[in-house]
């Protein structure tokens, strides 16, 4: 009588579960760097939707979106300081641009650069 096995083996299993379980691991790492630079880009897109700002101060706007990042706990980002302010012939350009890296197992780390530009223009804005 000839039986056939089918079906992993203990060492299979474990070693596809490893694999697994590394990449959830790297997930649990990754997600949350680009969910911050999710909430970096709408607050500047929220920023960009109200009228006044173009014509308001450097002062007020970096204001602005620190609140923003305060209240969307992007804490890392708010540390970091990363907005650029520069005038423009319309208004304002903010450009976002950090490097945020984080530890992934003992010397490896993952490091995401990340980058995000948005035109603040005098006048514009949602109107009613």
């Amino acid at each position: 009588m000839n039986r056939k096995h089918s079906g992993m083996t203990m060492i299979g299993f474990l070693i596809t579960l490893a694999v697994i379980i590394l990449f959830i691991y790297c997930g649990m790492k990754i997600i949350p760097m680009y969910s911050e630079f999710y909430s970096v880009k709408q607050a500047l897109a929220g920023m960009a939707s109200e009228p006044e700002l173009g014509n308001a101060s450097k002062d007020k706007i970096r204001t602005l979106f620190n609140r923003r990042m305060d209240m969307s706990y992007a804490l890392t980002v708010l540390k970091m300081d990363p907005l650029k302010i520069e005038s423009t012939d319309t208004g304002y350009m903010l450009t976002v641009e950090y490097e945020r890296r984080e530890s992934l197992i003992a010397n490896l780390d993952i490091v995401g650069k990340f980058h995000a530009e948005q035109a603040l223009v005098r006048g514009a804005g949602v109107s009613n």
